[in-house]
């Protein structure tokens, strides 16, 4: 069916990325827009609301030079759409889906919805397959399971996007069978992008991978409909093409603050810390395109990467994630001062999820090994802190060997210099650590778990 321009000579007014029209018929939210200034740039844009008397259009490029009054205004009667297909995949795009590799456009096997709905919740299937990532922080204490959401909650200055690459060359799936990768760099700098995109160009990962880079210089506007394009790739590859997709957005931190400044640009009432009160509806529309659907083959697996205002977790953005997604990973910045790779702090980590994958099965004792290792580095924390006060002296000896295991499992247990470690590997380091202290230090473990750890003669 053809669709219908209306063409519309003027605007009524402009504020940052935002444009405003008065009269205007059968607007649609989500309907392209071109809009052509006495600059003699073109300019696209989206109708992102409509009303009776005013409707707004966000400008997906710059509005410098922009002037509202004699700009041409062309409502094309079509919804924003992404091109998908494994065209697409060992490809480097824009945020808005144009060639950044200097390589012809990708050839598109369809065209899908940009503002496609979450999953519907009757459909999804509970997630309960163990995906192993080689890093024992998150394969022991937190584990990443098919289907989940696990956000890396960072820092500036932390690296959350080395360890983001690291999951991604080295996750597998049971069996060993392969991940699509999609990755959507949002406000990222240039450095970021190139060192991120240099792990993996020449390697057999780029060959199953789709990247989407909105860099810190390109319109703010961009960093919303980024997500979006990648998130209905990922969903065509997962859905339609039966594939297991693994999906990094980073840095979410910058996505929370375009909408923010869209917000102020269109004088809407602040929330939190000025973000918007719609800022979880927001998060949780692209968060809960996560999962597997019930009779499917394939899956979408999301790890987020946001950097915490002043490493507040108790930040609105932080807080409202944790509410969406299923756990979190966390990383130190004492760790990473003291030179443990990854600096995950695993107490205030979590996997919701690790429940379902360790009753699917991952290893034998695993629940009662990971409960002991949190109690007795819990436990040698706060002797850390005690040590502070009162010496290492004044500490009860079980309180000493509680400092010592702490010790010991940051420097031997989370920290790896960046080699893979297998499931196996990962309980062996910790079952190590565990047989190091006297048995009436265990109180989180029964005897059958004890009697049952390996290499242990029934």
């Amino acid at each position: 069916m053809k669709q219908v321009l209306r063409e519309y000579a003027g605007a009524a007014g402009a504020s940052g990325p935002l444009v405003f029209l008065e009269g205007t018929e059968r607007a649609a939210l989500g309907e392209w827009v071109l809009l052509d200034s006495r600059d003699g740039q073109a300019r696209r844009g989206q109708v992102i609301e409509v009303g009776r008397e005013l409707t707004v259009v966000q400008v997906l490029d710059e509005t410098i030079g922009l002037a509202p009054a004699s700009t041409r205004v062309t409502l094309t009667g079509e919804i924003a759409r992404a091109e998908v297909g494994e065209g697409l995949l060992g490809r480097v795009l824009s945020g808005l889906g144009r060639p950044l590799d200097n390589l012809p456009p990708p050839l598109a096997a369809a065209r899908r919805p940009v503002w496609a709905a979450p999953m519907n919740p009757v459909r999804r299937r509970p997630p309960s397959e163990f995906i192993e990532t080689g890093i024992s922080a998150i394969d022991g204490m937190n584990t990443l399971v098919r289907g989940q959401k696990l956000p890396i909650f960072s820092g500036a200055g932390l690296p959350g996007l080395d360890l983001a690459a690291q999951i991604v060359a080295s996750a597998r799936m049971p069996g060993n069978e392969p991940f699509a990768v999609i990755f959507v760099g949002t406000g990222i700098t240039q450095r970021e992008a190139d060192n991120f995109l240099a792990r993996f160009v020449g390697a057999a990962t780029m060959d199953r991978s789709t990247f989407y880079l909105n860099r810190a210089g390109d319109p703010t506007i961009e960093r919303l409909l980024a997500p979006r394009l990648a998130l209905a790739q990922a969903e065509y590859l997962a859905f339609e093409r039966g594939l297991h997709v693994l999906v990094v957005l980073a840095d979410f931190a910058q996505y929370c603050e375009a909408l923010r400044e869209i917000g102020a640009a269109r004088e809407e009432v602040p929330g939190r810390r000025g973000y918007p009160g719609y800022l979880y509806t927001d998060l949780a529309t692209l968060f809960e395109r996560a999962g597997v659907l019930e009779g499917g083959e394939g899956s979408i697996t999301q790890i987020p990467i946001l950097s915490m205002p002043d490493d507040d977790i108790t930040h609105p953005i932080p807080d409202l994630t944790g509410y969406i997604t299923e756990g979190q990973v966390v990383l130190s910045r004492e760790l990473d001062r003291r030179g443990v790779q990854p600096p995950i702090d695993v107490l205030p980590s979590l996997s919701r999820l690790m429940g379902a994958a360790i009753r699917a099965g991952t290893a034998p004792g695993h629940r009662a090994w990971t409960d002991q290792l949190y109690a007795t580095y819990a436990l040698g924390r706060e002797a850390r802190l005690t040590v502070a006060i009162v010496g290492e002296a004044g500490l009860a000896p079980a309180d000493r060997r509680a400092l010592e295991f702490a010790e010991r499992f940051e420097r031997e247990f989370i920290h790896q210099e960046g080699a893979r470690r297998t499931l196996d590997e990962t309980m062996r380091v910790g079952w190590s650590l565990l047989e190091s202290l006297p048995r009436e230090d265990l109180l989180r473990m029964s005897d059958a778990a004890w009697a049952a750890r390996p290499g242990v003669t029934p």
